[in-house]
């Protein structure tokens, strides 16, 4: 078994690095084609020989490929530039602003959990009735309703109207439960309407039928048999939303003005700070990677037969 997770680790490491290179490759090429840096950066009466001048300093002179080259060769020593904008080191800005969206991420996560997989199981357990209705009709609304919509309407009547929680802003708990919940609707929907859809597959397999053939009670055949089984996609969607909630977060905090990653990389692509979106790119990325393993190492514990080294 140790062999097996080392080897594991192995193959991790070496798909991260693969993963990283190919995620920093694509936003260096898109963040230069979406437009010329130098020219936010210089003043408005800037002559053609200062713009050039700012354009050396920056080395954005040099050819695209040697450019990467070097920013490649930085990154493996830790370093992922100063960034254009704010004449910081881009990496210690986006570690900086990480808790806050962390917080916001595992908020949310919480809240897709605690509403999104008992309301997936009571659906499931009555098929085709109002009840179950209802949940497909709700959890159906949840998924098309677009955030930024969401989160104005929530502001507008709890924060504007009723004047029951604040609008922006991290200072206390209170000021994330709006943008938790904006960020969290979609992902319960999604995740109750999994749980619902497997747990009606579920309870059809034969292991089940066995069960309840036993004489054992149906909230035991439920819990102990159908709903360990119905986990394992669950697990996996669960991982995947929580690395979307860290790299989606962008609309959300900048609607509720919440001082995370998704307000720093908004900033970064509107002056088209080069180092800024690749750092905030970068480290989303790590955190996918992270998750994933994560996921995989759950799955050995919600099910026994899958093994690491397979």
């Amino acid at each position: 078994m140790r062999c097996a997770m080392s080897d594991y680790l192995v193959r991790r490491v070496q798909h991260l690095f693969w993963v990283l290179l190919a995620v920093s490759i694509l936003v260096f090429l898109l963040i230069h084609l979406s437009g010329d840096p130098v020219r936010l950066l210089a003043p408005l009466d800037a002559t053609p020989e200062d713009v050039e001048r700012i354009r050396a300093l920056y080395g954005l002179d040099q050819p695209l490929i040697v450019q990467y080259w070097r920013f490649l060769l930085n990154a493996l020593q830790g370093d992922l530039g100063e960034s254009f904008r704010y004449n910081q080191p881009a990496l210690g800005m986006v570690l900086q602003k990480l808790p806050a969206t962390i917080r916001l991420a595992l908020f949310s996560l919480a809240l897709t959990i605690v509403l999104g997989i008992p309301l997936g199981v009571w659906a499931g357990t009555r098929p085709n009735s109002a009840g179950d209705w209802v949940v497909s009709v709700l959890t159906f609304v949840g998924i098309s309703i677009p955030s930024f919509w969401l989160g104005i309407m929530l502001i507008l009547i709890f924060a504007d109207r009723w004047r029951v929680l604040p609008s922006s802003g991290d200072a206390t708990w209170r000021h994330m439960i709006l943008p938790g919940i904006t960020l969290s609707v979609y992902s319960i929907g999604l995740i109750s309407r999994l749980v619902r859809s497997t747990l009606i597959e579920t309870m059809q397999q034969d292991y089940v039928r066995t069960a309840r053939a036993k004489g054992l009670p149906e909230r035991l055949v439920l819990y102990r048999h159908a709903l360990r089984n119905t986990m394992i996609p669950t697990v996996t969607v669960l991982g995947l939303q929580l690395g979307g909630l860290l790299g989606g977060s962008v609309v959300v905090e900048s609607v509720f003005a919440w001082p995370g990653v998704g307000w720093l990389m908004l900033q970064g692509i509107q002056n088209r700070d080069l180092p800024l979106v690749r750092a905030v790119v970068l480290v989303i990325g790590l955190a996918f990677v992270i998750i994933n393993f994560a996921v995989d190492l759950i799955y050995t514990r919600l099910d026994p037969r899958i093994r690491l080294d397979k």
